[in-house]
C-alpha cells in the first residue's frame, strides 16, 4: 500500500493511466455480462477472449469512449468494427479448438482476429484496404499478437496456399457465397458469412462441409458493410 501511495504521489500521469485501465477492464466485464451472457453467448473460450481483448485499442481515439457500447463503430475508410455481440456470436458459432486453422476475410481493425487468436494458434486474416491492413498489423503486433498471419489482398479468393481451413469467418457482407472459400474449407469445417443485397439486411449463414454435401443454415438477420472486391477499386 505504501509503495502504491508513493507512486501515485510522484507520478500523477501513471495514476491516471491505472485508473483508465481499470475503467476499460470494468467496461469489458460489463460488456460480457450485459451484452453477451444475457443474450445466450455461453462458450467459455469466446467469453474469455471477449473479456480479455482490449477493444478500445482497435478503434480511433475519438471512438474510445464508446468502445464497449452495444453497437458497431466506424474505423475509417468506410469500414466498421462490428457490434460486440455479433463478434462473439460468430466466434461461438465456429466452435474453434486450440489447433483449429481459421481464415478471416476482412481484417478491418484487427479486433476479430485478436479474439480468434485468444482461442486458436492458427489465425489467417486478409484485408483488401491496405491502410486498414497496415494499421491492424501495427495494433495487433503491438499487443503481442505476432503469430497472426496477415495479408493485404482480395479476400473473395481466400488464401489457397494455406488451405484447407477448419473454419472461415467473413466479416463483410457478400451478395453470394464465394466459391473459392467453400473450396478452401476443410471437410468437417464450418464457415460463417453474411449474405444478401448491398444496402439491405443480410442473412448470417452457417455452412458446414461434409464428405457428401454442403449444408447451409440461416442464423439471424444482420447488417454488414459490403465485401469489397479488387475490381471495384480500379
Amino acid at each position: 500500500m505504501l509503495r502504491q501511495l508513493l507512486i501515485l504521489s510522484i507520478v500523477p500521469a501513471l495514476a491516471s493511466l491505472i485508473i483508465w485501465q481499470d475503467t476499460y477492464q470494468l467496461q469489458r466485464t460489463r460488456m460480457v455480462e450485459d451484452q453477451l451472457i444475457s443474450r445466450g453467448i455461453d462458450d467459455v473460450a469466446t467469453l474469455a477472449a471477449m473479456g480479455k481483448v482490449p477493444r478500445h485499442k482497435f478503434v480511433p481515439e475519438d471512438q474510445r469512449p464508446y468502445a464497449y457500447v452495444d453497437g458497431a463503430l466506424t474505423i475509417g475508410e468506410g469500414q466498421t468494427i462490428s457490434q460486440p455481440y455479433i463478434v462473439a456470436y460468430m466466434t461461438q458459432c465456429l466452435q474453434l479448438k486450440k489447433d483449429s486453422k481459421v481464415l478471416e476475410i476482412g481484417t478491418g481493425s484487427g479486433y476479430q482476429a485478436a479474439v480468434l487468436a485468444e482461442i486458436t494458434d492458427n489465425v489467417y486474416s486478409i484485408e483488401i484496404v491496405e491502410k486498414l491492413g497496415l494499421q491492424a498489423r501495427e495494433v495487433l503486433y503491438g499487443l503481442g499478437y505476432t503469430d497472426i498471419n496477415l495479408k493485404i489482398g482480395d479476400g473473395y479468393n481466400g488464401w489457397e496456399e494455406h488451405a484447407p481451413f477448419d473454419a472461415i469467418i467473413v466479416t463483410a457482407g457478400a451478395e453470394e457465397i464465394p466459391k473459392p472459400l467453400v473450396e478452401q474449407l476443410a471437410v468437417g469445417g464450418r464457415m460463417i458469412i453474411p449474405v444478401g443485397p448491398h444496402r439491405g439486411t443480410r442473412q448470417l449463414i452457417q455452412i458446414d462441409k461434409t464428405p457428401k454435401k454442403i449444408k447451409k443454415k440461416n442464423l439471424l438477420a444482420v447488417r454488414f458493410v459490403p465485401l469489397t472486391r479488387k475490381q471495384e477499386n480500379k
